[in-house]
């Protein structure tokens, strides 16, 4: 593990250090201000709500840093994969970040409380545990054996994705789902969502099936 991979797990634990105590903070102290939901149009600032907003901006400032990073990896891999014709190199522990996906289900708490559904946009993590499959195939040449695996494996998730999103549409466009229109935009958004991490998940699982097949033929013959 380089420094930088330490300082960016560092820096994480402190962010979310920073948020558990500033939120027990003002559940305690400040009649949890910014944790149950606020009319921010008659927000009147406190002292009080200083741990609570300087941990906030730490957090979507490491946030901003994640994704940078994550850019400038992935930039990185396919000027790699261009010079060398071999695929990138992930960690296959980078598939836990599959379980981001259960934040998905935060949404039906959210909505209880003020209508918002956008949690359930965090199902399409789920599709990171495809990064499993990715990482045990790094640096893996790409022949022409493998070129045509990979167009198989994404024809086959972008067509079963899309039949699902189809008949969604089918389904759900008839009419009110549960006699409920709001009902019917959750459902969709959850189809949706969980239909893209399918894609992400699926693309990855059938190339390292497909090329592992493939080796296993040419090894029995």
């Amino acid at each position: 593990m380089n420094n930088k991979t330490k300082c960016t797990i560092t820096l994480g634990v402190i962010c979310a250090l920073l948020t558990a105590v500033s939120s027990w903070y003002t559940i305690v102290y400040n009649n949890s201000r910014f944790i149950v939901p606020m009319d921010l149009s008659t927000y009147v600032f406190k002292v009080q709500d200083l741990p609570m907003l300087i941990s906030g901006v730490l957090l979507a400032l490491y946030s901003v840093y994640l994704v940078v990073l994550l850019l400038k990896s992935t930039t990185t891999s396919r000027r790699r994969e261009l010079a060398l014709q071999s695929t990138r190199t992930i960690n296959p522990k980078l598939g836990l970040l599959g379980f981001l996906g259960f934040a998905g289900f935060l949404g039906f708490w959210t909505y209880s409380l003020d209508k918002t559904i956008f949690p359930f946009v965090f199902f399409m993590f789920f599709g990171f545990f495809g990064f499993f499959y990715e990482g045990k195939m790094s640096n893996t040449f790409m022949d022409e054996r493998y070129k045509e695996n990979k167009m198989k494996a994404q024809n086959v998730a972008n067509k079963t994705s899309l039949s699902i999103i189809f008949l969604a549409v089918l389904v759900l466009g008839r009419g009110r789902f549960m006699g409920n229109l709001e009902y019917t935009l959750i459902a969709f958004v959850i189809v949706a969502a969980l239909s893209i991490a399918l894609e992400i998940f699926l693309s990855q699982y059938l190339l390292y099936h497909y090329d592992n097949e493939g080796q296993l033929n040419e090894s029995e013959e």
